[in-house]
């Protein structure tokens, strides 16, 4: 019997008796443990798409006309924010007052040369088009999430 492992001395024992996190039961106490956390992500759209974002991420979206270099964007549409031991989603956002994420405009450039070669058989048509796709970059700026003040009431006279 000195082959059989005991219960008591295995490491597993350790993992099963140990308590995994808990779900939060508020949406006050979910931003507070994702703030607690190292790290932070969030799943945000811009310009018609759905981004993964963390701090000091550069993004290349499609040009954006109204933009200048230096100017601040804040991103309005997050559709969840989250560390990694904790998630919280929106339905379908997360409203601004909860989360704050700025992006700053890098610069306005534009891609990889592109080529289109058409053709038509036995006509002797053929064309080739180039062309350049233009683009911005953002730099993805701290993911801030405000703490909660508690409500005072007003005194009433």
């Amino acid at each position: 019997m000195a082959g059989l492992l005991r219960w008591s001395s295995s490491p597993l024992r350790s993992l099963a008796t140990r308590a995994l996190h808990t779900a939060p039961d508020t949406t006050t106490s979910a931003l507070q443990l994702i703030r607690s956390q190292p790290s932070q992500y969030v799943v945000a759209s811009f310009a018609g798409r759905k981004y993964i974002l963390t701090p000091r991420d550069l993004l290349t979206v499609p040009r954006l006309r109204d933009v200048k270099v230096g100017d601040v964007l804040v991103l309005d549409e997050i559709h969840e924010l989250g560390s990694r031991e904790y998630t919280l989603r929106g339905n379908p956002v997360i409203p601004p007052s909860k989360v704050k994420v700025e992006a700053t405009v890098v610069e306005h450039t534009k891609g990889q040369m592109e080529f289109i070669f058409k053709k038509k058989r036995r006509k002797g048509y053929r064309k080739t088009i180039q062309h350049k796709q233009p683009y911005t970059r953002l730099r993805i700026g701290g993911i801030e999430i405000p703490a909660e003040q508690p409500s005072v009431p007003s005194p009433s006279s």
